[in-house]
């Protein structure tokens, strides 16, 4: 029997043995009331109908990757959810992994959020490697708004302890030694409204045998044989939906996959259904997927050209590492369709419970695809140089058949080519404002609030608005102050009226900066840079899609003015004063 039944006849059993003050106390400790501007939607009968929320976050996923993007990797699950729900072409993310995390929590531009940069605490206010004080997470707004919160995976935003001694951290990352806490815990998931969190602190794990792994705040010092993260994350992921629909109360739930981040690891039989798709090479990938994406309808040939390919000296047919190429994007592959068979077992369990109908999944990345090599760093800060048992772990620069990408014991990512090819149409990659560091794909599925299914969306979207669709959906407000802390005001904008309607009134400017890659988007126009001592770039992107086209020149006077405003953004969101070094 679907919960809010259950729970529409447990309330009236309530109301008739307990006083008014005892139900306004039960109330007030359901978290129902707290913060709210009204009591919540109910039924005749007393079930609260206000749709649970799941958001699942990818980690280095490629704009056009899942199937329904145009991508060739096998993501029915996924797929289905975009065909039974919306597609968003123009959604952005802030092009790095913990400010976006920090972003979506905060409904914050993440400087304001004190992420600028990554997790560690860089001595200016925009850049304390944490979430600041000023700041509330959507658990914790929904938490007291009555809702039960559960995360599991990549927490990544507080301040990551590093052992200043590098044999002392590397034998730590290899599990080799313990040196406690991996963060201060005051700042772990359960400390900033999540009732249950189960996953890792940092940022980059080794997927057979994750370093920082957590339940709650507790480490887990082993995991089994044959252990995978990707799969743990999915059926945590399921298991906390089978407790959450058995209560009383609406659930928010937020799923942060590290998959397909390096270093790309899968298990062989995923590895192998991707053994030979990718033999041809980067360029004929881009040309595939561009033919598929124009079919589909996300692109239109006249006003979204497929960029020039980057590296007018690489050539695929004359790569003399093409075999160990294809096998990493292999890997990479592999390491996205069994993301996505977790994501089929979450739906399956929400159907299970009676609850899909009523829930909302929105589905992101949190960056473009990742032109990062670990082979260029060796192991060190959070890359183990050996396995938990000994085994050296390759970072291969010499690349032979004896340090293929997959295993347990080879750090590798899929290199800048691929990060350019799988972020297809666009050009550049995380780290980057320009479209393919911070356009994601972003599906949303909600079968009772969706009205057009299958639709196929061009509203600008941002993870900051994450925030307000949260509490505009759990019918409450987000505080002024929490805690005894003044917030900052939200940035973002509820996405309800797209959800219903199809659009909504375009946000007045979006806006990036990291490590000095920069970015302001208002209505058709975007200005970028590539970095600091780069020159300012003008895109008209409902003309331009893909930034094939600078038109400083021709339209100088609306360059000035979003530089201008740009730089009032800047010291507005804390992007200003930078930390030293700069």
């Amino acid at each position: 029997m679907n919960r809010r039944l259950i729970f529409g006849r447990r309330f009236r059993a309530l109301t008739q043995s307990i006083s008014f003050q005892g139900l306004f106390s039960l109330a007030l400790g359901w978290g129902v009331l707290a913060g709210c501007s009204s009591v919540p939607n109910k039924t005749a009968e007393g079930a609260d109908e206000r749709p649970n929320i799941v958001i699942i976050m990818a980690d280095d996923l490629g704009y056009s990757d899942l199937g329904c993007y145009g991508g060739e990797i096998h993501t029915p699950n996924l797929d289905k959810l975009a065909t039974g729900g919306m597609r968003f072409t123009q959604f952005y993310n802030t092009s790095r992994c913990c400010p976006t995390r920090a972003s979506l929590l905060t409904g914050l531009y993440p400087h304001q959020a004190g992420i600028g940069r990554m997790t560690q605490n860089a001595g200016q206010p925009g850049y304390r490697g944490s979430l600041t004080e000023n700041t509330v997470t959507i658990a914790e707004v929904l938490k007291q708004a009555g809702y039960h919160t559960g995360m599991v995976g990549k927490w990544h935003v507080s301040e990551t302890f590093e052992q200043k001694d590098k044999e002392k951290q590397l034998k730590w990352l290899a599990h080799q030694e313990n040196y406690g806490a991996f963060s201060d815990t005051a700042k772990y998931p359960v400390a900033r409204g999540f009732e249950k969190f189960f996953g890792t602190i940092w940022g980059v794990v080794d997927y057979f045998d994750p370093f920082s792994l957590v339940n709650g705040k507790e480490q887990v010092l082993n995991v089994p044989k044959n252990y995978y993260y990707t799969d743990a994350i999915s059926d945590t992921a399921v298991a906390y939906v089978k407790q959450f629909a058995k209560q009383d109360k609406p659930f928010f739930l937020y799923v942060a996959h590290t998959a397909p981040h390096w270093p790309v690891q899968a298990p062989p039989e995923e590895i192998a259904k991707y053994e030979k798709v990718y033999n041809d090479g980067w360029q004929a990938l881009r040309e595939k997927r561009y033919a598929r994406m124009l079919q589909l309808g996300l692109l239109d040939s006249t006003t979204a050209t497929l960029t020039p390919w980057m590296f007018p000296d690489k050539h695929w047919d004359k790569n003399p590492d093409a075999v160990w190429d294809a096998r990493a994007m292999a890997v990479h592959a592999a390491m996205v369709d069994r993301m996505d068979q977790g994501i089929g077992k979450l739906i399956k369990q929400l159907e299970a419970s009676g609850e899909l109908d009523n829930t909302l999944i929105l589905f992101l990345s949190d960056n473009g695809a990742s032109s990062e090599d670990p082979v260029r760093y060796g192991p060190g800060f959070d890359r183990n140089g050996s396995t938990r048992d000994g085994r050296p772990v390759a970072f291969p620069t010499v690349r032979t058949s004896e340090n293929l990408p997959g295993p347990e014991t080879v750090y590798a990512g899929i290199g800048t080519q691929w990060a350019h090819a799988v972020n297809t149409p666009f050009k550049y990659w995380k780290a980057k404002i320009f479209e393919g560091g911070i356009c994601t794909p972003m599906i949303a599925h909600w079968p009772k609030g969706i009205a057009q299914k299958n639709k196929i969306n061009t509203e600008m979207g941002h993870v900051v608005d994450f925030m307000a669709t949260c509490t505009d959906l759990a019918r409450t407000n987000y505080p002024q102050e929490f805690k005894g802390h003044t917030i900052t005001p939200q940035m973002g904008l509820s996405l309800r009226p797209v959800f219903a309607t199809g659009e909504r009134k375009d946000p007045d400017y979006l806006f990036w900066e990291h490590f000095g890659s920069k970015g302001l988007r208002q209505g058709k126009w975007k200005i970028v840079k590539l970095g600091n001592d780069d020159p300012w770039q003008l895109y008209d992107l409902e003309g331009d899609r893909t930034e094939t086209r600078d038109l400083t020149a021709q339209f100088p006077d609306v360059a000035r003015r979003m530089q201008a405003k740009w730089e009032e953004v800047a010291m507005e969101t804390r992007v200003y004063p930078l930390p030293a070094g700069n």
